[in-house]
């Protein structure tokens, strides 16, 4: 069995401009990085849309095909919540994001849109 490999990075900014470019790195990164797992760093990305989830999901199949297994590191929170908005963070091996709650369970909330009453 071969090592893990190298790990790559994305850039700062994955949009629908930057997709093509990142993806053709990503393409010759794999080429060039050896092992039965090809990890991606995901802790640069400050910039994205949908199109970041496109991108990982075409590295998946890229992997799959080179019979290497995909692994996503540390993703952003908005990455995470993308990919299980899209129901794809369970192919990406994305995980969602943690969530604090905004108030304890039972505790009464003042609502934060105002009730304007409708005069007659």
């Amino acid at each position: 069995m071969a090592g893990n490999g190298a790990m790559t990075s994305l850039p700062a900014s994955l949009t629908l401009k930057d997709a093509p470019a990142v993806l053709e790195s990503l393409r010759q990164s794999l080429a060039a990085e050896g092992g039965d797992v090809w990890r991606i760093d995901a802790a640069p990305v400050t910039q994205l849309d949908t199109s970041a989830l496109a991108v990982l999901l075409e590295c998946s199949r890229i992997a799959a095909a080179a019979k290497r297994k995909l692994e996503i590191v540390n993703a952003p929170a908005r990455m995470s919540d993308l990919a299980h908005l899209y129901g794809v963070d369970g192919l990406l091996g994305v995980a969602v994001a943690p969530t604090e709650p905004t108030h304890a369970i039972g505790e009464s909330v003042v609502p934060t849109t105002p009730v304007i009453p409708i005069l007659r």
